[in-house]
């Protein structure tokens, strides 16, 4: 165990220039309760590596065979056993086309640094946000989502968004109505008509509006509310029962209540709501170049150019040169304990994921997201490596001296890795998490110039039977991992199947890409854009892998004849003759160190060595170190 932890310590602060070796520890198959669906059984079944060092290489090589790591622990799902399969996505970051909630953020993250967004004023909705428990509640209901509020804007010329819309505001005054009731402003026992948004026709939306402002819809259900209480007084008059205690109150009186709570979001994201003479009213307060130039990020037409839409948002997210109220720094760090980052993760995980502090400990924080087996690269002249340097990264995001956020990275040959990131819940408003994945692929487009290998970035696992996990599809033209043949598909291709079952050998799939049923992709795309909208306002789990504990209670180690049913006729054959094994500070081939072992040795030996170069395939097996004492 000593010479372990030797060998761990001297791979996370290694500053050699050379590329290392791999060493590496097969802990096999292990079965935990799952994250995803909350089974509450051992329903997640993943092989699992301990790394004592890995190279840059090797890794980037195990990232495209559908791996991953939590620290130093290394682990792949057994895709066609476990009940969530994860499928390794990752994005071409000079294709990357902007989705309208992602010019969206960035124009956020700009009035936010310019002062035009009142921080203190979102404080207690952004608590409210953090702190509900339940996303069906009345609570939740009266805090409106931001980004589905924006949305409304620029999908008003589109029919169908319209309509969604329309009912999305319809049952956000509903919430607000039972939460009226629920605090005794409104009667209780009471019957109230549901609310009903109607569409402002164009010609009159300039006539009922101020200044630049549209009036987009508007909501007559205060009329109907207060005609409601009227005749239930008007029964209690007449001896029917009922509450005897009713409040005058007029359709006036009413709107400004409802409309109070409504406020609070719709004016930070472009809508303006108030209440009129009785009617709930929802103005648009962006003017039109903001209209088109959000439209323009979407609509249908060729490929951008290196000028297009990608370029002016990845430009504005980066803060651009205009005078900012706030200053903002991206900061690019080797991996390493800092007591302002874990006050910050401890910060995070409390008031965001609900942790209790015995959970949230020094020890579990850098086991998680400090340590790393990768031996780290220094930068070279030959334009294989950035500037950076390859190795794991911490990426902080300071505003005015203040770390708000933290992206752990691993930058590759090959792709930048993200692997989680935490931030501060007071910004929540800002969905910090959509904004440092543009942050991330920008980088990645800016370092390409440096080290044209570079060219990929990785969101880590795509899991489609979570509804939660959907969102990374948003970053596109993105792509899925072939589980079988470790071939990429593109997302669009393998959505319809994935629709209908959870496990795809995706690249079954690609013929769809030579012209084949392309109408089954195409009925699909828009339901796809309806779930990323739904889904935008989740930005916990952006970039945020499982933390993996192999102490934990929650899981266990197959034994080797549970874990031998597990061989699949289709994989390469498992040749361990060149296995590398290392073995007693020596480093030999299996076949020349064979004939050291008894037959009932050679036996167990050669069952886990067989199920180690399925895993990790033949190449791999033979050039990393197969530790085994």
């Amino acid at each position: 165990m000593a010479e372990a932890k030797k060998m761990r310590s001297e791979a996370s602060t290694s500053g050699g220039g050379g590329r290392g070796e791999s060493v590496v520890v097969d802990v096999g198959r292990r079965k935990s309760t799952c994250g995803y669906c909350k089974s509450g059984t051992r329903t997640s079944i993943s092989h699992g590596l301990w790394a004592h060092s890995l190279t840059v290489d090797d890794y980037q090589a195990l990232l495209d065979r559908g791996w991953r790591r939590s620290g130093c622990f290394l682990y792949k799902p057994d895709m066609e056993k476990t009940c969530c399969p994860s499928y390794t996505i990752r994005l071409k970051a000079i294709d990357f086309v902007p989705s309208k909630e992602q010019v969206r953020v960035s124009k956020r993250i700009q009035r936010f640094l310019d002062g035009a967004l009142d921080e203190k004023r979102m404080d207690k909705l952004t608590d409210e946000k953090i702190t509900s428990g339940e996303s069906c509640s009345i609570e939740h209901n009266r805090n409106i989502n931001s980004a589905a509020m924006e949305s409304s804007i620029v999908g008003i010329k589109d029919k169908d968004k319209t309509e969604q819309l329309m009912h999305y505001l319809s049952d956000q005054i509903n919430g607000i109505v039972q939460l009226c009731i629920k605090s005794g402003e409104f009667p209780m026992d009471t019957q109230f008509p549901g609310a009903s948004i109607k569409k402002v026709a164009p010609a009159k939306r300039k006539l009922q509006a101020e200044k630049s402002e549209e009036l987009m819809f508007t909501c007559n259900l205060a009329f109907q509310i207060a005609a409601t209480i009227r005749r239930v007084k008007k029964d209690i008059e007449h001896g029917s029962g009922g509450n005897e205690d009713l409040p005058e109150l007029s359709p006036k009186m009413i709107a400004e209540i409802v409309a109070s709570p409504l406020k609070l979001l719709a004016e930070s994201c472009g809508l303006s709501v108030r209440a009129c003479n009785g009617h709930i009213n929802f103005y648009s307060s962006m003017n039109q170049a903001d209209l088109a130039e959000v439209e323009s990020a979407t609509v249908s037409k060729p490929p951008p150019t290196a000028s297009g839409a990608r370029d002016r948002l990845l430009k504005k997210s980066s803060g651009g040169c205009r005078s900012q109220q706030r200053k903002i720094e991206i900061r690019l760090k080797r991996s390493g304990f800092d007591n302002e980052e874990y006050s910050l993760y401890k910060k995070y995980q409390l008031r965001v994921h609900n942790d209790t502090p015995e959970h949230v400990t020094e020890s579990s924080y850098t086991r998680f997201l400090v340590d790393t087996p990768l031996v780290y690269v220094p930068p070279t002249d030959d334009g294989s490596v950035p500037p950076c340097g390859l190795g794991s990264f911490h990426q902080q995001y300071v505003v005015d001296g203040k770390l708000i956020a933290v992206g752990v990275i691993d930058i590759l040959p090959k792709c930048l890795s993200s692997k989680y990131l935490f931030w501060d819940p007071d910004l929540a408003f800002l969905s910090p998490g959509k904004y440092s994945a543009l942050e991330e692929i920008r980088w990645v487009c800016e370092n390409q110039v440096h080290c044209p290998s570079l060219q990929y970035y990785y969101l880590g696992y795509y899991i489609h039977s979570c509804r939660k996990m959907r969102y990374k599809a948003a970053y596109q033209p993105s792509e899925l991992l072939c589980p079988l043949r470790y071939q990429w598909v593109l997302y669009n291709i393998a959505k319809p199947f994935l629709d209908r079952r959870k496990y795809v050998v995706l690249s079954d799939c690609s013929t769809l890409q030579n012209g084949e049923p392309s109408t089954l992709v195409d009925s699909h795309m828009e339901e796809q854009q309806n779930e990323f909208a739904q889904e935008a306002s989740n930005d916990v789990l952006m970039n945020n892998d499982e933390m993996v504990d192999l102490d934990s209670d929650s899981s266990d180690v197959e034994s080797d004849s549970e874990a031998s049913g597990a061989t699949n006729v289709d994989l390469e054959d498992a040749d361990v003759d060149n296995v590398l094994i290392g073995v007693r500070g020596t480093r030999l081939r299996y076949k020349d160190l064979a004939h050291a072992f008894d037959p009932n040795q050679t036996r167990f030996i050669e069952r886990q060595l067989q199920r180690y170069v399925r895993v990790v395939g033949t190449e791999l097996s033979n050039q990393m170190v197969y530790f085994i004492g």
